[in-house]
């Protein structure tokens, strides 16, 4: 290639609408300027957005074994009115002929006395059991929000729904209209409350309590915009179902092993 002397380039550059500036041996075009302004803002750029994180929850439900840790776990972290639960779990029994009994005595706050043969119903003896968690479900399109006459509940970055207690009137609007019952009225407080996915340990990089003391890891939560978080590798490797789908509220409580009986 012809090497381009001093006289050679200036010409090029005329008429270009390229400033060239000389400063004895050292020639720079704004052209040169303008890129080297751009690479920086894009650096700046790519290090000042910060790591998008919306949080999800799922429960296996082939891992659950009833025992109410998780329940009792809530209820001590987050003070929750005796006789009220922010996660509660149920037990479905299913007899031969066709039909599914369930319960759960406390919330399953003690656990679950053994499955016995229902003589007084004429069912028979049961053929299957299994145990079905169950919390907020931090809807996408949740109607508790829309529901609020005053504004209270609210999703925060992260997807969670949380309430507002000190806005809160008290209504029961949104208990109301929660589809999976999860929200209640708090009796000490007059203010509705629910499961927050135990925002205040969650922020700072915490498990929900009741996540923290599963025997059986049959809970998990963290960061589905993470796709190598836990939560997302299981998402992406199992059949995933969410509870009355049909109702098109898109819960972020998703759950594996789900059985068609689970209401």
């Amino acid at each position: 290639m012809k090497k381009m002397n001093r006289r050679e380039f200036l010409t090029k550059t005329v008429g270009t609408g390229v400033k060239t500036f000389v400063f004895g041996n050292l020639v720079c075009t704004t052209a040169e300027l303008l890129q080297d302004k751009k690479s920086f803002a894009n650096s700046a750029s790519k290090k000042e957005e910060p790591e998008k994180v919306i949080f999800g929850f799922l429960v296996d439900t082939r891992k659950c074994i009833g025992c109410g840790s998780c329940v009792r776990a809530d209820k001590a972290e987050n003070g929750v009115p005796e006789g009220f639960f922010r996660t509660w779990v149920e037990r479905y029994t299913f007899f031969p002929n066709g039909r599914v009994l369930v319960d759960s005595p406390k919330g399953a706050e003690d656990g679950f006395w053994p499955v016995k043969e229902d003589k007084e119903r004429t069912l028979g003896k049961p053929y299957h059991h299994y145990f079905v968690p169950k919390l907020c479900n931090h809807c996408i399109d949740t109607p508790c929000i829309q529901v609020c006459p005053v504004g209270a509940s609210f999703e925060t970055k992260e997807g969670v729904i949380l309430i507002d207690q000190k806005r809160c009137v008290g209504c029961a609007y949104c208990v109301q209209a929660c589809p999976f019952g999860t929200r209640y009225i708090n009796p000490e407080k007059g203010v509705a409350d629910k499961c927050t996915w135990c925002y205040h340990r969650t922020t700072q990089g915490l498990k929900p309590a009741c996540v923290e003391v599963c025997p059986v890891k049959a809970r998990i939560f963290g960061n589905i915009s993470d796709s190598e978080s836990e939560i997302s590798k299981l998402l992406r490797d199992n059949r995933v179902q969410v509870l009355k789908s049909y109702l098109g509220t898109r819960p972020k409580t998703r759950y594996i092993g789900l059985d068609s009986g689970v209401i």
